[in-house]
């Protein structure tokens, strides 16, 4: 009996497990709550590696596995003491955002950390709002295309371009720069909408002081450290121009770079530009406090400027080689303190230096571009000049240390596509990171990191409705949900290609019939692009005559005018008698051969 007790126990285990969990397990009104914590739990990312200071080879860690008490004591130790030094890093958990089609190329979070925008290859800028966002809806609130939105004809012949760089301004959340591969740059609203367009300039001016655009490609560009109004761009006219945002029509300040490379004629393509506040630091909000504007050529030249209004006739040091000539030097960026500067090379190498003694970097590093394949990857010092963030052509986020340049943390981010930007937020805690497959990857530590990805883990997935499918809810053949209000008489009867057999989905235009495109307006004689006879014939009198021959019409007339001739009716009877001089075979006048025909 107890043989089969416990056959039946062994047969039955998994069947009873799997109806236990479909049954209640309290009688009366059961509520569903949320396990947040299995939420947070999902976004835990796998284990990351920790370089140790002086040891060349990296040793893994995170934060499910350090302290773990497997092996000697000394060994817990230093797995205790990675594990507190690892702490300060937000990486351990992560929200992916998969809204772009294309590379993401710049990414930026507003001073209060309450919206996110990103730009893409895709020509498009997504906005995203973390106060409205859950762990099932992680999409984009807007998604702008600045060019066709700023321009009526770029609208009419879907005209775009790619984005180059996109930044909220350090201390307003209200505006957004927005570059495009384009001579115009852009500020945005928070909302997406284009508030200033900036003039292009006249290409056809040698002297660059007398345009008052960019008259070639924007590379990049840069907010001031305190002037809410004031941002600088980096062109391939050879020129960094100043600009106010509230004064579309002109630059306030122009820097023409004169390029010393043979072959170059004095002129160089700007590919970065950073703007931080100087050593003195900066007073209130009027701007007028010390800063500094260091900017790469692609001759390799590494230009300091005074951000103090100038006069910007020369710069306050330049560096020649900083890097290897004709290589794009994609990302620069300015310590806190404004005394050290960071530059990442197209020709490999990550250098160190210090404004104070602008002559030769600090430290050099080698470290594999991806400024070939995308000129706007970025490096960007973290909160306090801390550390260093740069991505790598792997796919791995390399935390460096700022004073020797040698890293910290590596962590894979999208392995086997490219880390082309990343950002560090001081007040959120929280690491964005934009790579080439199109994913914007949010890093947090829930205890340490404070909201946007921090609070979207601890709220309730949102429910989902059949309503949610329009594939499952609309009729597809006239676009309509269930929800909608249809108005009798309102929906106008499509009509078909004449000739067309029944069914045929082609419309009068021949394009394929969507029944989500709306209805085009007739198109009355006036806006034919290409009018046909008939509408001609119709529309503009005389036009008939446009396709006959003068000649025939002429003659049509030769009878009637000798029976009844109108105007020369008074030559019948007093015409003179035309009288021809009568000439003999052998004369040979001037007029014989016309006399002839």
């Amino acid at each position: 009996m107890s043989d089969s007790e416990d056959y039946d126990a062994a047969h039955g285990s998994g069947d009873d497990a799997q109806l236990q969990s479909c049954l209640p397990s309290a009688f009366g009104k059961q509520t569903a709550a949320t396990d947040f914590e299995a939420q947070i739990e999902r976004t835990r990312r796998p284990a990351w590696k920790a370089v140790k200071a002086g040891d060349s080879s990296p040793a893994t860690g995170s934060d499910s596995d350090s302290g773990s008490g497997s092996g000697s004591d000394s060994d817990s130790d230093d797995d205790d003491d990675d594990g507190d030094e690892l702490d300060r890093y937000p990486l351990s958990h992560e929200l992916v955002f998969k809204t772009h089609e294309k590379a993401v190329t710049s990414v930026s979070l507003d001073p209060t950390g309450g919206r996110m925008a990103t730009g893409s290859r895709d020509c498009t800028v997504k906005l995203y709002d973390f106060a409205s966002m859950t762990p099932t809806t992680l999409r984009a609130f807007k998604s702008v295309d600045p060019w066709q939105a700023a321009s009526k004809a770029a609208a009419a012949t879907s005209e775009s371009h790619p984005i180059n760089h996109v930044a909220f301004h350090p201390q307003a959340a209200s505006v957004l720069l927005c570059i495009t591969a384009h001579p115009q740059a852009k500020i945005l609203s928070r909302d997406g909408a284009v508030l200033t367009e900036f003039v292009k300039g006249d290409m056809y001016l040698r002297d660059m002081h007398n345009t008052k655009g960019h008259v070639g490609e924007i590379a990049t560009g840069a907010w001031h450290p305190t002037d809410r109004e004031t941002c600088i761009t980096a062109g391939a006219d050879s020129t960094l121009r100043i600009w106010d945002v509230n004064n579309k029509r002109s630059q306030r300040d122009v820097i023409v770079f004169k390029s010393r490379a043979a072959g170059s004629a004095g002129r160089s393509r700007m590919t970065a530009v950073a703007w931080g506040a100087s050593s003195a630091g900066g007073s209130g909000d009027s701007g007028a406090g010390d800063s500094v504007i260091v900017a790469a050529a692609l001759d390799g030249s590494l230009v300091l400027y005074s951000g103090n209004g100038g006069p910007y006739t020369r710069p306050a040091a330049e560096i020649r080689d900083a890097h290897a000539p004709n290589t794009w030097t994609s990302g620069i960026d300015v310590s806190a303190d404004g005394r050290m500067v960071v530059t990442r090379g197209g020709d490999g190498f990550i250098k160190l230096w210090d404004t104070r003694k602008f002559k030769q970097p600090l430290v050099t590093v080698s470290h594999a571009s991806t400024a070939d394949r995308f000129p706007m990857s970025s490096i960007r010092y973290g909160p306090n000049s801390m550390s260093i963030l740069v991505g790598s052509v792997e796919g791995d986020l390399h935390v460096l240390n700022p004073g020797n340049l040698r890293p910290e943390v590596v962590t894979p981010i999208t392995p086997g596509s490219a880390l082309v930007v990343a950002e560090w937020h001081e007040k959120l805690n929280q690491v964005v990171t934009g790579s080439a497959n199109g994913e914007t990857h949010v890093l947090y530590d829930p205890e340490r990191s404070l909201r946007a990805a921090a609070d979207i883990v601890r709220r309730a997935p949102k429910k989902r409705h059949i309503d949610d499918d329009s594939t499952l809810t609309m009729d597809q053949s006239i676009a309509l949900g269930g929800d909608n209000i249809v108005v009798p008489g309102a929906q106008q009867v499509n009509r078909r290609r004449k000739g067309g057999a029944a069914g045929n989905d082609m419309s009068n235009t021949g394009k394929s019939y969507d029944p989500r495109r709306p209805t085009m307006p007739q198109q009355t004689p006036f806006m034919h692009n290409r009018p046909d006879d008939k509408s001609i014939e119709k529309n503009i009198p005389l036009s008939r005559m446009l396709h006959e021959d003068p000649r025939e019409e002429l003659l049509k007339y030769a009878e009637a005018a000798k029976k009844d001739p109108i105007f020369t009716a008074a030559y019948r009877v007093n015409a003179p008698v035309t009288e021809y001089a009568e000439l003999s075979d052998e004369e040979d006048g001037p007029d014989k051969k016309r006399a002839k025909h």
